[in-house]
């Protein structure tokens, strides 16, 4: 995907953070997120953007600590959201090609980087705020947005040595988009997991469905779609893959 696309993802999604947010209301429980409220919902993810801002707006090119989470409820919480949120996207808008900052993923630019990785980010915790809703209406995650999403987590966030994905003895999990035919494989060991974009060799399980599903199932915000093989290692996932704000 372009950057500019990135951008107008996060665009939309930030938007329909807020709308769901607002609609289950700050104190309402995200089912995706035990004990979290949406006011934690709002608060970190409002954190997480205007960190990223930081970077792009300032060009801070080493690791720039976060401002930390606002004592902030209500319509000034969620206003304050959205105002960050508009503010990540102008400074990502705005910003040189050629912009030089810290990034903590491989990628072909920083401004690349950041659009990528706040796309994501928001549209996981857009689902996240939907969740919290007594409405069951949620909309749609692109089959290509998924798969960008996926190489993310598998070949990016799950490559670094502080990846907890490890078994004792050397095993494969085959992921598989049913709907764009786009296959990893992860090879698992005692060091951190190892990701082709290949179905080489046989697999001990495979975690298979439309890119969405699987995405999301990635992320620990959906039970996998189809499983076949050894149901353990898609346990091992949803207990060692969680990614946390440090």
């Amino acid at each position: 995907m372009k950057t500019v696309e990135h951008v107008q993802v996060l665009d939309r999604e930030g938007r329909l953070l807020a709308h769901a947010a607002e609609e289950a209301g700050p104190g309402a429980a995200v089912a995706t997120c035990p004990g979290w409220q949406v006011r934690d919902l709002l608060r970190h993810t409002g954190m997480v953007h205007r960190w990223a801002t930081a970077y792009v707006a300032e060009g801070h090119t080493s690791y720039h600590p976060d401002g930390g989470l606002p004592d902030l409820d209500g319509k000034e919480l969620l206003e304050w959201f959205r105002t960050g949120h508009a503010a990540l996207v102008d400074a990502l808008t705005s910003a040189p090609a050629d912009l030089d900052c810290w990034t903590f993923l491989p990628a072909p630019s920083p401004l690349a980087f950041w659009a990528r990785r706040q796309a994501h980010e928001t549209t996981v915790h857009r689902v996240d705020a939907e969740s919290a809703r007594l409405s069951t209406s949620h909309v749609a995650i692109s089959p290509g947005f998924a798969v960008d999403g996926i190489d993310e987590l598998l070949r990016g966030f799950h490559a670094r040595r502080r990846s907890e994905v490890r078994t004792e003895k050397p095993a494969v999990l085959r992921v598989r988009a049913t709907d764009t035919d786009d296959v990893w494989t992860v090879r698992l060991s005692q060091d951190a997991p190892v990701t082709t974009r290949d179905e080489e060799g046989e697999a001990d399980c495979e975690l298979s469905g439309p890119a969405a599903r699987v995405y999301l199932s990635l992320w620990n915000r959906l039970p996998a779609p189809r499983l076949t093989g050894d149901p353990g290692l898609a346990r091992l996932w949803r207990e060692t893959s969680a990614v946390t704000w440090s």
